[in-house]
């Protein structure tokens, strides 16, 4: 995949991809800002408000009738985390031209609509509608509430909040519910003019219309976007374990207990801590997965993940109570096994395997080379799919070795039913 970026406005960016074998195009803008405890309700908010209409569509039905006859092109808001970077904006999606009756030219007034949902929102009074406002809000607050439905994900999300407690990484992406509450049609039109002053903005096209025609669109559809102090995005936080691992314990009304570990990564060798996470229990042929759950049975699930802009690594398993102290004893046991270079020739060229199969699919998705392209962005990385591959590939034992020796435990957080004896 060639990629090409080039800044076209202040502090406005376009990632440009040209594609002939989608049936359709793919047009992101997205506004990106620090992740902040104090404004992360107010970021996701804002999308799905804007979302809701433009002066010249007014309401969900006028916007639906528009994209309709766009022949069903499609917008819709996202709210995502990147590392410390929060990423509110819109994705669009129509026929390519080469696809469209007629060849009708559609790039053109999709931008042009996205343009009006970010910039020319629904307002009275120089305000947003306030129904609009407190109906999304309390869509926000219902979505927020509902981490805790499912309890591996929000094992994870306690986990972090925990082991980066004082770090923008420990923040939801949505928020949370003390502060989303107060959140007023006021406080939030203000807030939605400062991010649109300030926040750098990353654009993402896929399809095949020739670049000069896509920036040419855009340049139109954004011509009015303020551009005051653009916010330099903070530096990324990077901590050290502390001496001792942190055990924390909760209960919920859960049947099956949750244990989630963290891990801090002191290394700057990336390409070797995602080689050891793969074969720890980055894959489906991962030690945690053939060993834990497989061969000893201590887990219903066991998987690893690792994130490289914050150079943590997590565990995510499920568990019976009981079973506690020996399941956390063998996931210990197996990283240290990778610690000290013990797997066979398959397991690595299967965890390579795996990279290349995830790797290569994501040419096969807009929507997965759009994700791909915003975290490099959002994060100040400029790698390639291909260069990440490469870069994989010529990874040696000693290198994983050492990636993991640097990988300290830093905090073990564990779910547990209500009526369980205690750990």
């Amino acid at each position: 995949m060639r990629f090409t970026r080039k800044e076209i406005m202040q502090d406005v960016y376009l990632t440009y991809l040209h594609q002939r074998k989608f049936k359709t195009c793919l047009l992101s803008v997205q506004l990106i800002t620090d992740l902040r405890r104090e404004t992360a309700g107010f970021n996701a908010l804002v999308p799905a408000v804007l979302r809701r209409g433009t002066m010249r569509h007014p309401d969900m039905e006028s916007l639906s009738a528009a994209l309709d006859a766009l022949y069903g092109a499609t917008i819709d808001y996202t709210v995502r985390k990147k590392g410390e970077r929060q990423c509110v904006g819109f994705v669009a999606q129509c026929i390519d031209d080469a696809f469209a009756p007629g060849r009708e030219k559609l790039l053109e007034p999709v931008t042009e609509l996205l343009g009006e949902l970010l910039l020319d929102p629904v307002t009275r009074n120089g305000r947003f509608m306030p129904a609009y406002v407190d109906s999304e809000r309390q869509n926000l607050l219902d979505a927020i509430r509902s981490l805790k439905n499912d309890k591996r994900d929000w094992a994870e999300v306690r986990l972090m909040q925990e082991m980066c407690a004082d770090e923008p990484y420990g923040v939801l992406r949505l928020g949370d519910e003390g502060s989303v509450s107060r959140i007023n049609h006021q406080k939030l039109y203000r807030h939605y003019q400062e991010l649109l002053t300030t926040a750098p903005v990353e654009i993402f096209y896929c399809g095949s219309a020739e670049e000069s025609r896509v920036e040419t669109a855009l340049l139109s559809a954004l011509a009015s976007l303020p551009r005051g102090r653009v916010a330099r995005p903070e530096p990324i936080v990077l901590r050290r374990a502390p001496e001792e691992p942190r055990y924390v314990v909760e209960e919920m009304d859960v049947t099956q207990g949750k244990l989630s570990m963290g891990w801090r990564c002191e290394t700057d060798d990336i390409p070797a801590m995602i080689m050891a996470n793969l074969l720890f229990g980055g894959s489906s042929n991962a030690k945690l997965f053939m060993t834990v759950r497989e061969q000893l049975s201590l887990c219903y699930y066991a998987a690893s993940g690792f994130a490289r802009s914050k150079r943590i690594m997590t565990v995510s398993s499920g568990i019976e109570v009981k079973d506690y102290d020996r399941a956390l004893a063998e996931i210990l046991h197996q990283l240290d096994l990778v610690r000290q270079g013990q797997w066979e020739p398959w397991e690595l060229e299967s965890a390579r395997a795996a990279m290349d199969s995830a790797l290569t699919a994501l040419g096969d998705s807009q929507g997965a080379m759009e994700n791909y392209c915003l975290g490099q962005n959002a994060l100040g990385l400029d790698e390639t799919p291909e260069e990440l591959l490469a870069a994989l590939q010529s990874v040696t034992r000693e290198r994983i070795m050492a990636a993991a020796q640097a990988a300290h435990l830093d905090t073990v957080y564990f779910l547990k039913g209500k009526e369980e004896t205690p750990c």
